[in-house]
């Protein structure tokens, strides 16, 4: 009990307090007699645009969604959800507005940020995205030879990488995406691995291959590395001519100097803004550009209305039925209360392979914080860590883990429709179905688990007894999704957006900035150049711990 009493609340909160001796004692109540409350299960699901959520399987009750309110409007959330949906500065660290969501507004909105309207900017990029990738996909923009571009080759990372990829690998199953990307490949490098790009370049055909460098500086470490690798490449193809670079070059970037020395086009550089983090950029052209190059513009119109409609509901719903508040504080109810430290998010769809690495940076990199707002240290956990794999890849991995081993929080999602339906003859079920079948079962073992007394009475020796007990009590969401569609995929996403800002208000951190990021990348610059003086014989390890220099020594002598 000392452990839910060590906290302290991020400002004068009734509610952090309530919640405190709350959690003490709903920790003493199990899942299984929670579920077993029909009046208390009943109320504990949500529908909205075709989304389900289904949440009875938190520890909590009707008194802990109160206070959970009760604790949301007293840190000031409805009002920072509006400062954030205006325009005003909330990401205080860096003087920045957080503007997301501008990027999927209506083309009419008005969103002002030092009294001038963002939304037109807005709308002149994804215009010129569209008549760039619609020019590509139609064979008016060739290559150096005259062959049409069939293959995208991005170049990016972190944000710049994982939340385009999450999309594409959404889509990619989908029938309607499969006839809008017929006969073009879309790949993405990231990791300044060679091993990474020389895996997409050796699939790659210089004379049809579009390079796409996603950097907003274009100063990138590991991308800029990528794409002088890259440019290399189509150089030795093209007999060194650098003419050739502006037909095979593109970039998502705001520095024009360094996209020309690069050899590209101005024309071909498509902007982005300081008001839009890097792990929530799928929507400007990051993500816009390279998706729409592969499935066409039109489709991807379709992911700004999802996600344009995920915040209207956002801005509008009463607590009780809003998506991504009852998500972000369930999870701040885990995290902060329950002392639940990980969750884990479980897709049943491998269309959705990819939407974990993304949701890790995007809650891990925004609310991986150790002080508050105003620079003073946190006194209570924030953020949680996230791992997780589709199902059912993941129960023949680490399920046992989450069975009977460590308690976590649980995030589990899927589509009603498969995008590639299969049904055998003679089978009892359709592959979908099976997987499904799953889905259903999982968040049920979890929390209910199984006692010594069922295993007897299943006639299991005593000796294996306590090896079969499984405690349960372990929380879960599900969420069901009509299936895979670029709306659907614009839904999700910034739902997942908005439950990560709902958690950092609650704690008062800056969910926008990411200052935890650099020094490794300090240190790794200094490195850098002790490699680079080492191949003139100049090389000094002084500065470095004596640890480092063993290693530094162990990879120079191997």
């Amino acid at each position: 009990v000392s452990l839910f009493c060590s906290i302290k609340p991020p400002a004068m909160s009734t509610a952090w307090d309530q919640l405190t001796a709350h959690a003490a004692d709903m920790s003493k109540t199990h899942l299984k007699d929670l579920l077993a409350d029909e009046a208390r299960t009943a109320p504990l699901s949500v529908s909205a645009d075709k989304f389900f959520l289904d949440y009875s399987r938190q520890q909590v009750n009707p008194t802990t969604m109160e206070l959970l309110a009760k604790l949301a409007k007293e840190s000031g959330v409805e009002t920072k959800r509006q400062d954030m949906l205006s325009g005003k500065k909330i990401n205080a660290t860096e003087g920045r507005a957080v503007l997301h969501h501008a990027l999927r507004a209506a083309r009419t909105d008005t969103i002002n940020v030092d009294g001038s309207n963002v939304v037109p900017d807005v709308y002149a990029t994804l215009d010129r995205i569209k008549d760039f990738a619609s020019r590509v996909r139609g064979g008016q923009f060739v290559g150096a030879t005259g062959k049409k571009l069939t293959n995208v080759v991005s170049i990016g990372i972190g944000g710049s990488f994982l939340g385009p990829l999450m999309i594409y690998d959404s889509l990619c199953l989908n029938k309607d995406c499969i006839a809008a990307a017929d006969g073009r490949t879309l790949r993405f490098v990231a990791n300044v691995d060679p091993n990474d790009i020389s895996l997409a370049l050796a699939a790659s055909d210089p004379e049809t291959t579009l390079v796409v460098i996603v950097s907003k500086t274009f100063t990138t470490a590991e991308t800029m590395l990528n794409a002088r690798t890259a440019r290399k490449w189509l150089l030795d193809a093209f007999g060194g001519d650098e003419s050739k670079l502006k037909h095979h070059l593109c970039a998502a970037s705001t520095n024009l100097k360094l996209t020309a020395e690069m050899g590209i086009a101005d024309e071909n550089v498509f902007g982005f803004w300081d008001w839009v983090g890097g792990r929530f950029s799928t929507w400007s052209a990051v993500g816009m550009l390279p998706l729409s190059l592969q499935f066409g513009f039109e489709i991807m119109e379709k992911f700004l209305e999802g996600g344009r409609a995920m915040d209207k509901h956002f801005e509008t719903a009463d607590f009780d039925k809003n998506l991504p508040m009852l998500l972000g504080m369930l999870d701040v109810w885990n995290s902060t209360f329950m002392k639940i430290e990980t969750t884990v998010v479980l897709p049943y769809s491998e269309c959705l392979k990819s939407f974990e690495s993304h949701i890790q940076q995007l809650d891990m990199e925004s609310n991986g914080k150790r002080v508050k707002m105003d620079g003073s240290e946190v006194t209570y956990p924030t953020g949680m860590m996230h791992f997780g794999a589709p199902g059912t890849n993941g129960q023949h991995s680490f399920y046992q883990l989450l069975h009977q081993g460590r308690v976590a929080n649980h995030h589990f999602m899927g589509y009603v429709k498969s995008s590639q339906p299969i049904d055998l003859a003679g089978e009892p079920v359709s592959n979908h179905d099976e997987l499904m079948a799953n889905f259903f079962a999982q968040p049920d073992a979890l929390a209910c688990g199984k006692t010594a007394e069922e295993c007897r009475a299943e006639g299991v020796p005593d000796n294996l007894v306590g090896h079969k007990v499984f405690p349960g009590n372990r929380p879960s969401i599900s969420l069901l999704m009509p299936e895979a569609t670029a709306y659907t995929a614009g839904q999700l996403l910034a739902l997942y957006e908005h439950r990560t800002a709902v958690q950092g208000w609650v704690w008062d951190i800056n969910s926008f900035d990411q200052w935890g990021v650099e020094l490794g990348k300090v240190l790794a610059k200094n490195v850098r150049n002790y490699f680079a003086a080492q191949r003139t014989g100049k090389a000094d390890d002084s500065s470095f711990n004596s640890s480092t220099k063993r290693l530094l020594a162990a990879y120079a002598s191997m």
